[in-house]
């Protein structure tokens, strides 16, 4: 009888622990889900793994006030982190205060102390918080209403709301001194503003960041990092790939199938249909960094690798093999960004002279040839797919900017005009958009772009005209160094970084 008793015990104890397991698998990143408070309809949370996006339905009359009735679908957090989430509703709902964003929360209770990041139906978009248990809710308002871009940040006790219109660049509202503990519950949530009415919401791009930590020592110490797959018109990404070490700079393969990234001073193929890596051979250069492009043919690579002083330039072909040196030793770093579309010439970033330019050298080596010629960092040079012209970035008007020119040097023309530090300008394939990184000029020197930090992916027309974010993310140094663009001109991928891995997503083995 003791043995069954034993048996039937472990049975159960094994059926609760699969249980939590096939919910928090069917929850993506997210450990649980909770109606708070009282609610009359019991709301739910479901997690769709293909577009990893999630669909939230809830009731509950407010979060406001003393207590709160909502639902939620959280993980629980200690230190410091980046919450972010596109969100938007399902329908035109009933109450013009029904709510969706992000929250940190101290507990489960209803009268929690607690911080969010929340649009309201009729748009109004705001920084809720609560800095006692059962105390009023105070609220800041952001500048912007209808808000589809949330993130919702922790430094210590500070919180930081960043909002933006999906395209627009982010506005920002922040609470110091709320302590709401160490260990928290994170995550999104859903509320109809009216006990008796259930409404739905979908959220996109969600994602949990652990950020670097004051200490980190820069190209010394790494954060983690994801392979997104991000597709341009929906602005809805998907993580094929994460790593617990520094993934760089992935190059979209012209059959579509594969991409060509780097890590840990080697380049690896990773295939989009098993998304798993494999090490290309590329010597004799093994200390390849993240300046690698493939030729427009999609046969070659051309690759920068420092073996024991400074970049090379070296090409190979692109299933791997031995790697002919092109740019001269001894004549200063050489960073490889472009091939002409006609496979005769590459361009590069050459420090030559305690100066940054921008060079030009025949595919098969020779003499190479100095493109620009002013004080400061030009950089990222990238042939336009009919090869009439260069793009690339340069620091000569201040701030770093993005520039054009022909294909012989002449006519050197500011694109971007800004108060940010745009980078590493990409042609799409099919000729008529732009895609670029950009930093916050306070958080970085114009001549400067280092890993972890908050920047944006940002989308123009060839021709010219109003630039567009396309992607919000924590990253930067080794993101989209090289050119990025799907062969359908419809899809990028880039680098993103963070602390923490997720077990629902491809990861190392």
């Amino acid at each position: 009888m003791l043995n069954k008793l034993f048996c039937f015990a472990a049975c159960l104890s094994c059926l609760v622990f699969f249980n939590k397991r096939a919910q928090a698998q069917g929850l993506g990143i997210f450990d649980n889900q909770t109606d708070v408070g009282i609610n009359k309809l019991p709301g739910g949370g479901q997690y769709d793994a293909k577009t990893q996006q999630y669909e939230l339905s809830g009731a509950g009359q407010n979060i406001w006030a003393t207590h709160d009735d909502f639902h939620f679908v959280w993980k629980r957090m200690k230190g410091d982190f980046i919450l972010r989430t596109n969100a938007a509703f399902i329908g035109k709902g009933v109450e013009l205060h029904r709510k969706v964003g992000l929250m940190v929360r101290s507990t489960l209770d209803s009268n929690s102390k607690h911080i969010n990041a929340v649009v309201h139906g009729d748009g109004l978009t705001s920084l809720q918080y609560r800095k006692t248990v059962s105390g009023i809710t105070e609220e800041k308002k952001a500048s912007i209403t209808a808000a589809d871009v949330i993130q919702l940040e922790r430094k210590g006790n500070t919180y930081t709301m960043s909002v933006a219109r999906k395209g627009d660049l982010f506005v920002t509202e922040e609470v110091s001194d709320l302590d709401l503990g160490d260990e928290v519950y994170v995550g999104i949530f859903i509320c109809s503003h009216n006990a008796d009415v259930t409404e739905k919401a979908t959220f996109s791009n969600v994602r949990i960041i652990v950020p670097a930590p004051a200490t980190l020592v820069p190209y010394k110490q790494y954060l983690g990092s994801s392979i997104e797959l991000l597709d341009v018109e929906t602005q809805n990404s998907t993580i094929v790939y994460q790593s617990p070490r520094s993934l760089q700079a992935p190059n979209w393969m012209k059959d579509g199938k594969a991409l060509i990234y780097n890590s840990d001073g080697s380049l690896f193929k990773f295939d989009l249909k098993t998304n798993t890596p494999a090490q290309l051979n590329t010597a004799p250069a093994k200390n390849n960094n993240n300046d690698h492009v493939l030729s427009f043919d999609g046969k070659m690579l051309v690759i920068s690798s420092g073996d024991g002083g400074p970049s090379i330039g070296y090409t190979v072909p692109v299933t791997g093999g031995q790697a002919k040196r092109i740019t001269a030793p001894g004549v200063g770093a050489s960073y490889m960004h472009g091939w002409s579309p006609d496979g005769k010439y590459l361009v590069f970033c050459g420090q030559r002279n305690k100066e940054f330019d921008v060079y030009r050298i025949p595919s098969g080596g020779g003499a190479e040839e100095k493109l620009t010629n002013t004080p400061g960092l030009d950089d990222g040079p990238e042939y336009t797919p009919d090869g009439k012209y260069i793009y690339f970035n340069s620091v000569r008007s201040g701030l770093m900017q993005i520039w054009r020119m022909k294909a012989d040097g002449t006519e050197q023309t500011q694109i971007t005009n800004d108060d940010y530090n745009n980078w590493f300008p990409h042609i799409s394939p099919d000729g008529k958009w732009i895609v670029y990184i950009t930093f916050f000029k306070n958080e970085v020197a114009p001549d400067d772009h280092p890993f972890y930090k908050h920047v944006f992916l940002r989308l123009m027309p060839i021709g010219g005209g109003q630039s567009k974010v396309i992607a919000y993310l924590y990253g930067g140094q080794g993101t989209i160094n090289t050119p990025s663009w799907a062969p359908d001109s419809k899809h990028l991928a880039f680098v993103s970084n963070s602390d923490l891995l997720f077990p629902v997503f491809p990861k190392e083995k």
